[in-house]
């Protein structure tokens, strides 16, 4: 019966071990990337790394962890994110090699079964230590711009605030002069001139135009999807009330020539539209 016992005992102690998950050797947190060269809608992770013989490496949000096979724990040679990946569902992921100097392949692309990992192996068989560089890259979706992306959230940025949770930092503007109205129910129209769009980093939005009223018209929402030279957004009415798509039509000179918007709170509705003169 003892031995029976101690046999069961290190059956479990076995089933706990491969239950427990193997710690990474190397764990480190992404920066944010500062450049403004990725398109808007796109979340994109560069991992940069000096590797010596063979590692897995996992990335989910803005973390990386690293598994040692053999050789060296592997470095951090500037990796960079400007979004966490996702920790939902993915749309158009994609994974790219970009620097290598042996093998590289992707594991596994993030889904709901490895908790929205990116599992990638790299196997350098060459003496010393190899760079590689590969990309993820996704969709970003309306619900990635409404998080307020905290994991990226740490001192050491300079941003200048504008509205709750814009960030002014590499704001891309775009400029038009035109006429237009805006009006609820088809009553009160009000007539638009100047219009001014300010789209940041994060794919936050904030359309203002200028009014025959004299204060001006604000909206504000997020971008939700690029193609050519026009953009759909998810905007709301200063006080929230009303929301809808916004379709803004602009130029690789920044100049916007024309937008509409439809917006309603399920029971008004406000209808706009502007166009370049």
């Amino acid at each position: 019966m003892r031995r029976f016992t101690l046999s069961r005992n290190g059956a479990v102690l076995l089933l706990l071990g491969a239950a427990i998950p193997a710690l990474a050797d190397t764990r480190f947190q992404i920066r944010h990337m500062t450049r403004n060269d990725v398109p808007l809608g796109k979340g994109q992770c560069d991992i940069r790394l000096q590797v010596d013989n063979e590692v897995e490496v996992s990335v989910r949000r803005d973390e990386v962890f690293i598994r040692t096979i053999s050789g060296r724990d592997a470095r951090d040679d500037g990796s960079e994110c400007n979004a966490p990946l996702p920790d939902r569902d993915v749309p158009g992921f994609n994974f790219e090699v970009l620097d290598r100097r042996n093998d590289i392949r992707l594991l596994a692309e993030p889904s709901r079964r490895n908790n929205f990992t990116a599992i990638v192996a790299i196997r350098d068989s060459d003496g010393g230590e190899g760079r590689y560089h590969f990309r993820l890259s996704w969709q970003m979706t309306g619900s990635d711009y409404r998080s307020d992306h905290r994991d990226f959230d740490r001192p050491g940025f300079d941003d200048r605030r504008g509205p709750p949770g814009f960030s002014w930092n590499n704001v891309v503007n775009f400029q038009g002069h035109g006429r237009g109205s805006s009006s609820i129910n088809n009553f009160g129209e009000q007539r638009l001139s100047d219009a001014n769009v300010d789209i940041d980093r994060g794919g936050k939005v904030m359309v203002t135009f200028r009014t025959d009223h004299g204060r001006p018209l604000v909206l504000n929402g997020f971008l939700i999807a690029e193609e050519g030279g026009r953009l759909k957004a998810d905007m709301a009415t200063e006080d929230r009330r009303l929301r809808g798509p916004m379709y803004l039509s602009v130029d690789d000179r920044r100049n916007i020539n024309s937008i509409s918007l439809e917006a309603t709170d399920g029971h008004d509705r406000m209808r706009l539209t502007w166009d370049r003169r």
